[in-house]
């Protein structure tokens, strides 16, 4: 009974141990399909996200590029600032694409090779003579072989990156220089060559080191490492992560080459924060630390970047200097202990400076213009394609016209603010330059502090506009030369209207006093509003509104007499559309701010060409343009004779709004329109005119920019006349006449009584206009 017992024992042993062996067996099975599992999960993980996201790009915006041209106005000042800042090396002897040298006007130039919208250029040797303010000579430096004109390569102005503000300027593994392939496999990875994405020998020295050290000195993740934390994973500390980074590292190493994941890991890489913009690649770093291409970089300036990569933050060149430095020296001691240069260079790349230079090659560069390239292109493009195509934009921003611009504004700003009862830091101010004929945008400033991407004030500060709005009203008078002319009396009195509501609208000067009867070209010289208010009913308030279709306003608009002085609301940059087309005698260019449009293999998508359209007689035009150049001469404009040596050639206005909430100043040479806006975000009083807030802005800005003199030719049909001023009749004679021009057959026909009784004296016509903007003067 016993010995039965017994066996029936050993028989239930065996049956479980049987299974316990069964269920384990199980467990393994499952924990290997398990596994399995996981790992074609991270497999799948690995080969959808590295081929969708490793091309992915941002949008590259350049500016416009500086043409050189024979007999063109350019300065050597201009000229070296403008390859500074392209991050040309000013050297004794250019031998490389990149450098320059000057002496006494006589610039040697060897420029890169670019790929422009229409097609691609190589590298040239210029010589470029410069005298007297312009282009004497240019030529190659080689052969003597003469250019009519040439084009320096756009600068890298921004980007138009996604909603993580990840930027990169993406590379290929062929155009890595080998030093620094080198500097990072001897710092970062000595065995990437060899090893299937992890290094077993590294990790462990690593593993000692920090026993030794008690805590975290040295690190043993390779190059792929590193590339599975920046592509696939969070910055969480875990064992999970460390499983998924050893498991994904080895994955990518299966199925793809050295080369292919050297490459992703250059543009990925992490290298720099810039505001809100993440540094990304070594082709980005290259250009925000040091104005460069990497192609162009030298020993010292490649082992900084190589330092980087241990710690952008913690190494960071612009913040902490000496920790840069002593970085930097580790990374060229292990690069010289490799073989990678001779003691002598190492001795000389020690030495070395780190070599920053101020970059412009990101969206926190010209946040305003960015903003206004990206509304421009929402037209044409979906977003996700502006930010992930590599699509390459060719705008039409000015650097050069742009930082005058900002630092017209910023600093005038404070000046102003030193003024009794304004509060330092309160002010703010938006800025538009346009080119006159092509509508080209040159600069567009939207804050005090350009860098700051917040409102955009040159495009989002819909503001009342004063009398900005007044040379629509005068040009509606104008082109009725049968009931209007520079000489017609205007009676500016008192004027009570009564609006629809029963309410009554009195307007008064700002000066409060009436002027009784001026000539209509004195009114809008010194901004009376009772005669302009009398002007535009008389005109009708539907044809002045018309007057600003025609001239490019597209807001809709409140037709009421108010209008007539200002109460529109309108943005700088519609202002300077408006006056854009006054400058050219009335041919309309729509403002853009973009050239073409190319992808990422140089391959044009659009072309912006140039569209114009003649919106108002050329004739009434040209006469209110004289009453504009007279604004500055004798009108409210008059104080810019104290900022600029020479306004003639200028024209412009002045607006003001009610309580001094708003000053305007809207302008423009022969070259150039430019508006400017001066208020408080909270819509409170400035305590400024059109003529002491902005009108100094302006000033400024032409002062940096210079100014190019109107050269208008006289329309056919158009006649100057001697005119007395005090009568407006013909004044041949009188003591204080004026040749003032006439749409033909609308000039006075009697005289006034000071005038000479010789007849015939009074008219002249040339073609030739320049002695007549003398005497008209």
């Amino acid at each position: 009974m016993a010995k039965r017992r017994k066996k029936r024992g050993r028989r239930s042993a065996r049956r479980a141990a049987t299974s316990w062996k069964r269920w384990i067996w199980l467990g393994l099975a499952a924990l290997i399909f398990s596994a399995t599992l996981y790992v074609l999960y991270l497999d799948r993980i690995v080969q959808v996200r590295f081929e969708g996201r490793r091309w992915a790009v941002p949008a590259q915006v350049y500016g416009r590029s500086l043409l050189l041209q024979p007999g063109v106005p350019l300065t050597e000042k201009r000229l070296r600032q403008t390859l500074d800042g392209l991050g040309y090396r000013r050297i004794k002897h250019p031998d490389n694409a990149g450098s320059y040298s000057s002496y006494k006007g006589r610039f040697l130039i060897r420029t890169r090779p670019f790929h422009f919208a229409t097609g691609q250029r190589g590298s040239d040797y210029l010589e470029v003579r410069i005298a007297k303010g312009r282009v004497k000579t240019l030529k190659q430096a080689a052969n003597g072989k003469r250019f009519d004109s040439y084009p320096l390569e756009p600068a890298l102005i921004g980007s138009l990156h996604p909603a993580h503000s990840e930027d990169r300027v993406l590379l290929r593994r062929s155009e890595l220089p080998e030093l620094l392939v080198s500097a990072l496999f001897a710092v970062e990875d000595r065995h990437f060559q060899s090893h299937f994405g992890l290094d077993l020998l590294a990790i462990g020295r690593a593993l000692i080191a920090n026993i030794r050290a008690g805590g975290v000195v040295q690190g043993g993740s390779t190059l792929t490492q590193q590339l599975v934390k920046n592509f696939f994973l969070t910055r969480e500390r875990s064992l999970l992560r460390k499983v998924n980074e050893a498991l994904m590292s080895v994955i990518l190493e299966f199925h793809y080459s050295k080369d292919e994941i050297l490459e992703a890991y250059a543009n990925e890489i992490y290298l720099g924060q810039d505001g809100g913009r993440a540094i990304h690649g070594f082709g980005l770093a290259s250009r925000f630390y040091f104005n460069r291409p990497l192609a162009e970089l030298d020993l010292p300036r490649v082992a900084l970047l190589v330092a980087l990569v241990r710690g952008p933050s913690a190494y960071d060149p612009k913040r902490h200097p000496e920790r840069a430095l002593k970085r930097r020296t580790l990374v060229l001691n292990l690069m010289q202990e490799q073989g990678l240069f001779s003691a002598g260079q190492a001795a000389s790349a020690l030495k070395a400076p780190l070599g920053l230079q101020k970059g412009r090659a990101g969206a926190g560069s010209y946040p305003a213009f960015i903003d206004l390239v990206r509304r421009q292109l929402r037209r044409d493009y979906d977003e996700a394609d502006l930010n992930s195509e590599g699509l390459r934009i060719f705008s039409t921003l000015d650097p050069w016209v742009q930082e005058r611009a900002e630092q017209a504004l910023s600093s005038q700003l404070k000046q102003i603010e030193k003024r009794p009862g304004i509060k330092a830091g309160t002010l703010q101010g938006a800025l538009v330059v346009a080119d006159v004929e092509t509508g080209e945008v040159s600069a567009l400033v939207g804050d005090r502090n350009p860098r700051y991407a917040g409102f955009n004030r040159a495009l989002d500060a819909i503001r009342p506009v004063g009398s900005l709005i007044k040379p629509a009203v005068f040009l509606t008078a104008l082109s009725e030369p049968g009931r209007y002319t520079l000489a017609t009396s205007l009676q500016d009195s008192a004027i009570r209207l009564k609006g629809s509501d029963g309410n009554i609208w009195s307007p008064r000067n700002y000066d409060r006093k009436s002027h009784g009867k001026v000539l209509l070209q004195d009114a809008l010289a010194h901004s009376y509003n009772l005669a302009t208010v009398r002007l535009g009913m008389d005109v009708g308030l539907k044809k002045v509104t018309a007057t600003l279709r025609d001239l490019g306003v597209e807001r809709p608009l409140n037709i009421y007499p108010s209008m007539l002085l200002g109460a529109v609301s309108l943005s700088p940059l519609e202002m300077a559309q408006m006056y854009q087309a006054l400058a050219t005698g009335g041919l309309l260019a729509r403002l853009r701010a973009i050239s073409a449009v190319t992808d990422a293999g140089g391959r044009p998508l659009s072309r912006y060409s140039l569209s114009v359209s003649q919106v108002a007689d050329k004739k009434a035009v040209f006469l209110l343009s004289k009453a504009l150049q007279q604004v500055i001469f004798e009108g409210t404009g008059r104080g810019l004779v104290n900022q600029l040596s020479n306004v003639g050639g200028l024209a412009g206005k002045t607006g003001t709004t009610d309580k001094l909430r708003d000053s305007w100043f809207a302008g423009f040479d022969r070259r150039r329109v430019a508006v400017v806006w001066v208020g408080r975000d909270n819509n409170k009083g400035t305590g400024l005119t059109g003529s002491n807030g902005a009108m100094r802005v302006w000033g400024d800005l032409m002062r940096r920019i210079g100014v190019s003199r109107l050269e208008e030719k006289m329309p056919q049909g158009i006649v100057p006349v001697a005119i007395d001023p005090q009568s407006g009749l013909l004044g041949a004679g009188c003591a204080e006449a004026r040749l003032m021009p006439f749409i033909r057959g609308s000039e006075p026909t009697r005289r006034a009584e000071c005038a000479s009784a010789q007849r015939g004296s009074e008219t002249f016509v040339d073609d030739n206009i320049d002695w007549f903007q003398q005497l008209f003067r």
